[in-house]
């Protein structure tokens, strides 16, 4: 059977499922705003038990990592996920969720070589890109007040 342009087009249309864009953009806009969210009340809180500014935000950053990487143990971060998207790639949850998985995936392979080894799979290029991102940036800033350009 021979086919032209347009009947293969509409072929194509009829047997695709509808696209879902606009709910997932949803879910993700309001999972990603709820784990900010959760973000921002850890902050406050931390701030009402006394805690400076920069310590409540430093704390709020450890519970949300560790957090995350409980609910990845847990299996339960997948999960939501799956259902959220993008929502979940919130920077410090999803990075936490980056660096547990790959460790917990070889755990069998044992601590040392399976989990320790894997962690940073992800973490090293990061933290590497990181360190070199700001040698560069503060190379730039010195030539820039070095020689006012």
């Amino acid at each position: 059977m021979r086919t032209n342009r347009n009947q293969y087009d509409r072929m194509v249309r009829d047997a695709s499922p509808p696209s879902k864009v606009v709910k997932n953009c949803i879910w993700a806009f309001f999972t990603g705003g709820t784990i900010c969210l959760a973000g921002e009340v850890l902050t406050n809180a931390f701030v009402q038990l006394n805690y400076t500014n920069a310590d409540a935000k430093m704390l709020t950053s450890i519970a949300l990592v560790a957090l995350s990487a409980v609910l990845t143990a847990c299996g339960w971060y997948s999960r939501l996920a799956k259902r959220a998207g993008a929502g979940t790639l919130v920077p410090i949850t999803g990075f936490a969720n980056a660096v547990v998985s790959p460790a917990i995936e070889f755990k069998a392979e044992g601590y040392i070589t399976g989990v320790a080894a894997k962690m940073f799979i992800i973490a090293g290029p990061v933290i590497v890109y990181g360190i070199l991102a700001s040698v560069v940036y503060g190379a730039v800033l010195y030539v820039k007040g070095r020689f006012g350009i």
